[in-house]
């Protein structure tokens, strides 16, 4: 047993990728798409979709919100492991990505349980009615809204649900005191990290999984 934190190499990425991911033919062709349709290539990676599915299952989830959702890669992947009667409600600021996701839940037979909202997202969570509670919230939006989606969700969240935010790793510059790479966006994961550690309502933990996943559970 070791206190050292194993650093992720390329090669043990792919070690992990090639047993533990959850993309299979069809993510990897909505990836292709996605990107032909001049969509970001910033998805999630199979690893980090095995890691969702896994806590989503762990928790029993059937509601899950996902603020930023762009091409329905995660929203997809987090779907197929929802009972029959679950949904997943997607907040997306882009109408043709609104489109694209629709039509691509209705490839994948997950139209019925994949709901897209198209606007900015804290307009849309503002309009949104407390009830009923979601299971989980995954936030892999706009960098310096976390901590205002943070504290937008944690209402909207049942006790013993998740919140689970990407990129919390800042593309490795989340330890950096002046970051001079994408500094506001930085300078916001920063923060976020702080405010979830110090959370009283919350248990939180950062998995090095991807570009890092801040996952919380709601104790209160």
């Amino acid at each position: 047993m070791s206190a050292t934190f194993t650093p992720v190499t390329e090669s043990i990425a792919a070690y992990i990728e090639s047993l533990f991911s959850a993309e299979d033919e069809f993510l990897g062709q909505l990836r292709r798409e996605a990107e032909q349709a001049g969509m970001p290539p910033i998805h999630i990676s199979g690893a980090q979709g095995a890691v969702l599915q896994v806590l989503l299952q762990v928790i029993g989830a059937e509601r899950v919100l996902e603020i930023g959702s762009l091409g329905g890669y995660s929203a997809i992947t987090m779907a197929r492991v929802l009972p029959p009667s679950g949904k997943i409600v997607c907040l997306e600021i882009n109408p043709d990505y609104c489109a694209f996701i629709e039509r691509q839940a209705l490839r994948a037979g997950l139209n019925d349980r994949i709901e897209v909202r198209c606007g900015r997202a804290l307009e849309l969570l503002d309009a949104m009615p407390n009830e009923p509670l979601f299971d989980a919230v995954f936030i892999d939006a706009d960098k310096p809204s976390y901590s205002r989606y943070l504290d937008a969700c944690y209402q909207r969240v049942r006790i013993g649900g998740l919140i689970v935010a990407d990129n919390t790793l800042a593309w490795g510059h989340i330890a950096d005191s002046e970051p001079d790479f994408e500094p506001e966006n930085v300078r916001a994961l920063q923060e976020y990290n702080r405010r979830v550690a110090a959370h009283p309502g919350l248990r939180a933990a950062l998995i090095p999984s991807g570009d890092g996943m801040t996952v919380a559970v709601k104790i209160c």
